[in-house]
């Protein structure tokens, strides 16, 4: 299977490999550890906390979802998001930051994982030619719109986490 997902089955088995494996680590991190600052943030030179990170994957999640309803009812779509451009991603994963930041670290878990299903089940609902078959925003198909929005970022954070939890839970 290529790293990237080809199809719905292919993006499918991708989530059920990834996801599970970062909710048990996130879930390894206890609450008093959960807004320690130390993992690498997305703007250069910021350093975020565990928290954060699920912020990041909740907002982005939701913002595919956002597009997805916007566009399926023919209205405009402000990609990424209104008031952000492509080249200001930072700003955009800082406004989940602060978006998310009263939010207790298990009920940040729990939207994750409710977020994450409702991604899952837009994908199963679509055809493997709605997803990949065509271009649904530029040259991007809403397959890999979706996978580089939530897929990718879990694998990624994954990575920070475990480094995370290896250097400043014990």
């Amino acid at each position: 299977m290529s790293s990237v997902p080809r199809n719905k089955i292919e993006f499918k088995l991708a989530i059920d490999s990834t996801f599970p494996k970062l909710m048990a680590d996130y879930r390894s991190i206890p609450q008093s550890k959960a807004r320690k600052l130390g993992i690498e943030g997305n703007v250069k030179g910021t350093i975020i906390s565990v928290s954060d990170t699920v912020a990041y994957l909740i907002g982005w999640s939701k913002l595919v979802l956002k597009w997805y309803h916007l566009k399926s009812q023919n209205q405009h779509v402000d990609f990424p998001e209104t008031g952000y451009k492509w080249n200001q991603l930072g700003l955009l994963a800082e406004s989940f930051h602060e978006e998310y930041r009263d939010w207790k670290y298990d009920v940040l878990l729990m939207e994750l994982e409710s977020t994450v299903n409702e991604v899952l089940l837009l994908v199963s609902s679509l055809s493997d030619h709605e997803l990949y078959g065509v271009a649904w925003y530029e040259q991007w198909t809403l397959g890999r719109m979706v996978q580089l929005n939530t897929l990718s970022p879990m694998k990624n954070i994954r990575t920070k986490v475990r480094r995370f939890n290896r250097e400043y839970t014990y």
